[in-house]
C-alpha cells in the first residue's frame, strides 16, 4: 500500500495582477488588451511584482481579465476584430474595497508571523 503524501493549504497574498486590472480599469477609459497589458506591465515592475516571463504575465492577465468580465465588473465592447474593456463603476469600487481588505488581512498576517517569529 502506499503512502500518501501530506497536503496541505497554504493561504495566498492577494492577487498582484488583479489589483493592477482593477486600478487600471476603474478610470473611465476603455483600453484594448495591450494598451491595458503595457500600463499593468508598468506598474507591477514599478512595484517590483512583476514576476515569471512576459508571455506568461500576458497570459496571467487575460485570463483574469475575462474572469472580470464573466464576473460583470468589466464590459466588453467588440467592434469587427477589436476588443475594448471598459470598467463598471459599481462593481469595480466593490472589488477595489475586497482586495484592499484582502490585502490588509495578509499584511496583518505577516506582521503576526513575524513578530512570533522574533520572539
Amino acid at each position: 500500500m502506499s503512502k500518501r503524501s501530506a497536503i496541505s493549504f497554504t493561504r495566498r497574498g492577494p492577487d498582484n495582477i488583479t489589483e493592477e486590472l482593477i486600478a487600471v480599469l476603474s478610470s473611465k477609459a476603455s483600453f484594448e488588451f495591450k494598451p491595458l497589458f503595457e500600463v499593468m506591465l508598468l506598474n507591477l515592475r514599478e512595484r517590483n511584482a512583476a514576476s515569471g516571463g512576459q508571455e506568461m504575465l500576458r497570459l496571467r492577465a487575460y485570463e483574469k481579465l475575462q474572469g472580470l468580465v464573466n464576473q460583470g465588473a468589466v464590459h466588453r465592447e467588440v467592434t469587427g476584430t477589436t476588443k475594448k474593456y471598459k470598467g463598471v463603476a459599481a462593481r469595480i469600487a466593490v472589488l477595489r474595497t475586497e482586495m484592499k481588505a484582502l490585502r490588509a488581512a495578509c499584511n496583518q498576517r505577516a506582521r503576526a508571523k513575524a513578530a512570533a517569529a522574533a520572539n
